[in-house]
């Protein structure tokens, strides 16, 4: 068992990651949303519109790998962004079973919009763009601890370090 400092509580909310987590990532999705609204997309919309500006056409396959997310959940993102005219979804007529997606004309429209907005997302944030560089890099070290088999520490010294602060 590790030894924590003297009154401090391992339960304390303001002490667990998974809570500055969730705080931030609903704080920082609202600064996006004024940005957004005008486009007419959700914040979970814009991430699927930045993965295709970035790499279309894609399977549906492929574009939920990229996202991290499952079927399920893109499925619908997907029939909305169909439905406002910024992609399509047709079957691969050599694999029926695959789904491509493809931007149309107003999708691909759309991104000189969007290239207004990580400036926008920076000055409305208020933080040096390294600070955001670095943030982005830990997120991302967190992110395949998270995904890595088992989840848990490399070593014995990053387990102890990691009840100390989570």
């Amino acid at each position: 068992m590790s030894e924590r400092p003297e009154g401090v509580d391992p339960l304390a909310l303001e002490q667990q990651v998974c809570f500055a987590l969730s705080v931030a990532a609903r704080s920082v999705v609202a600064v996006y949303r004024p940005l957004l609204e005008p486009m007419g997309l959700t914040h979970p919309q814009y991430l699927v519109m930045l993965a295709l500006w970035q790499h279309a056409p894609l399977s549906g396959r492929d574009l939920s790998r990229l996202l991290q997310l499952d079927p399920g959940t893109l499925s619908p993102l997907l029939k909305r962004l169909e439905a406002a005219g910024y992609l399509r979804r047709e079957r691969d007529p050599s694999d029926e079973r695959s789904l491509a997606v493809t931007l149309t004309a107003s999708g691909a429209a759309l991104r000189s919009q969007a290239e207004l907005i990580p400036a926008a997302i920076v000055q409305r944030l208020g933080l040096p763009v390294e600070d955001l560089q670095h943030l982005h890099s830990v997120l991302t070290q967190l992110i395949a601890a998270a995904n890595r088999p088992g989840g848990g520490p490399t070593s014995p010294t990053a387990g102890a370090a990691a009840q100390a602060s989570a």
